[in-house]
């Protein structure tokens, strides 16, 4: 029979690569949504006749026993949360609802239906915050700069207790930034990437940004989301890095994404103290030996292909609306 996998956040940027991956690997694939007149298919639109959907909320611990009940998966994937790190200082407490609490009522639902079941945490590289050690690795300690880094600190830990309270095969992914067509506007790279797409078009003008020295470790969503699964193959459960143990800045990133379309960042881009954190991190950058060799993961898509993949892609996103207007 085939393998069955619950995915919570099914419509993000993660949760549709992982689907992908899923089927293409003989995965029944459950897709766990919120109620709401507003779902989002549009990443999973190509793939969403082969999913099943499921109405829950991870801030909600009975809908979560009663998916785990009737549909009983042999793994579960975790991608649920309020994962925008400006949002979190907005909403602080929904940030800590979701992102936090709503790993535990997950886990509990896992431990009181079927402790078999195998669970993926997504955790994040933002936990490092003010970073104690570069690169950050398994063993560095935590320092979170933001309502969201605690948050997810906090899921970290709750998904180690509960591996080793009650047995779980219980993994934690710590993802270092990952990005693709597919992430959400409000995201820097995003950002980036849309309005280089406009500017070159004739769209808009400048493009308005924070920090643009802060210095990330940025990779392939697409890459990123093999690791986690390959976390639920291994014998015993554990922490894993996930990231390419290379960092750039966000003026690379403008430098390269305004290069693929022949301008010059500097004449378009312009600092906001708006876009600023009240507390910010300044350098992350992983080292996934870790995860190299136990898992044999490695990623495929290097920093500039990412960023020109992604120019590109919004330019042809944009180049479709106008013809779709025309």
């Amino acid at each position: 029979m085939a393998r069955r996998a619950l995915i919570t956040g099914i419509t993000g940027q993660d949760g549709s690569y992982l689907a992908e991956h899923l089927l293409d690997r003989g995965y029944e694939v459950v897709g766990m949504v919120r109620r709401s007149s507003t779902v989002n298919f549009e990443r999973i639109a190509h793939i969403q006749d082969r999913i099943t959907f499921v109405p829950g909320d991870v801030l909600d611990e009975i809908s979560m026993i009663e998916i785990l009940s009737t549909h009983r998966p042999d793994e579960v994937y975790n991608l649920a949360a309020q994962s925008f790190v400006q949002t979190s200082f907005n909403q602080p407490v929904l940030t800590g609802e979701t992102t936090a609490l709503g790993v535990t009522r997950l886990l509990d639902a896992i431990r009181i239906v079927d402790p078999d079941i195998r669970f993926y945490q997504a955790s994040s590289s933002e936990m490092f915050g003010k970073v104690q050690e570069v690169p950050q690795s398994e063993s560095t300690p935590f320092y979170p700069r933001s309502p969201y880094g605690v948050a997810k600190v906090y899921g970290h830990w709750i998904t180690i207790n509960y591996r080793e309270s009650y047995d779980l095969h219980a993994s934690s992914g710590i993802l270092f930034n990952h990005e693709s067509p597919r992430r959400g506007m409000e995201f820097v790279t995003r950002k980036i990437s849309h309005t280089v797409a406009q500017i070159k078009l004739g769209h808009a003008e400048e493009l308005r940004l924070g920090n643009l020295e802060a210095q990330r470790d940025w990779g392939f969503a697409g890459d990123y989301v093999e690791a986690m699964w390959l976390m639920l193959q291994q014998d015993e459960p554990d922490n894993y890095v996930v990231s390419t143990n290379q960092t750039h800045s966000v003026r690379e990133f403008c430098e390269v994404a305004f290069g693929h379309v022949d301008l010059d960042w500097e004449q378009y881009v312009v600092m906001d103290e708006a876009f600023m954190r009240p507390a910010e991190v300044d350098l992350l950058v992983g080292d996934s030996s870790k995860a190299r060799t136990e898992l044999g993961w490695s990623p495929n898509v290097g920093f500039e292909d990412l960023v020109t993949m992604m120019v590109s892609a919004d330019l042809d996103l944009l180049n479709g609306k106008l013809r779709g207007i025309s």
